[in-house]
């Protein structure tokens, strides 16, 4: 590992706002209470990266709870520095493998689900590591209220595509859909947010896949 991922590292272990793996089990079914001090909603980005939509989203939503949660703590460095340095009080970030998520929430504790840009797995014999494959998604059912509501940005078709197949196949309803977000009516301010590998992808005009479901109608 480099220096400067082990500086990273280090330092993120010192910000008051990042939860790192079996500390982040003392706060299931109170992240808004014990964690934000509040009852406002919680939402989650999951494999957030370097976490700029949670970052974005809680500046759009001072009223709202944003988690981002991702593995890697030498990328959630990047977020959780920038929310320190702005003073964004309603963005945390949990250090953890997504596959134990329900270690660190309750049930119907998060009110909203992001999956942006993640690794598509494309290989046939990673299909269960994929973020949208059943067994996650059983996952992010407990979780969620009964209204909540997911959101996936992708720009590999194939995920997609499977993704779609999955909410079909378990009778999930979806409530909007594209295959090229920036040419659709659908995007808005907050769908607009871009990452850092959004931003890569349109450079070199690639199409932007959007759906937004509830396990509920």
């Amino acid at each position: 590992m480099g220096k400067d991922k082990l500086r990273k590292f280090a330092e993120v272990a010192t910000f008051k706002n990042v939860v790192q793996l079996d500390a982040g089990k003392d706060y299931k079914g109170q992240w808004a209470s014990k964690f934000f001090g509040n009852n406002n909603p919680v939402i989650l980005e999951l494999a957030c990266g370097k976490g700029e939509y949670t970052v974005n989203l809680a500046k759009l939503f001072p009223d709202k709870n944003f988690i981002g949660i991702d593995y890697k703590g030498n990328r959630i460095w990047r977020g959780a520095k920038t929310a320190l340095e702005e003073g964004i009080d309603n963005v945390g970030f949990l250090r953890i493998q997504i596959e134990t998520i329900l270690e660190h929430f309750d049930e119907n504790e998060i009110s909203e689900i992001w999956i942006t840009f993640p690794d598509p797995q494309p290989q046939q014999s990673r299909e269960k590591k994929r973020l949208t494959h059943p067994r996650f998604l059983e996952r992010y059912k407990f979780i969620l209220k009964e209204d909540g509501i997911l959101h996936l940005k992708t720009d590999n078709d194939g995920f997609y595509a499977y993704t779609l197949e999955q909410i079909d196949n378990l009778g999930y309803h979806k409530i909007k859909e594209t295959t090229d977000l920036y040419n659709s009516d659908l995007v808005d301010e907050v769908l607009s947010i871009k990452t850092y590998y959004e931003k890569k992808y349109l450079a070199v005009d690639k199409n932007i896949n959007y759906v937004q479901w509830q396990f509920n109608k």
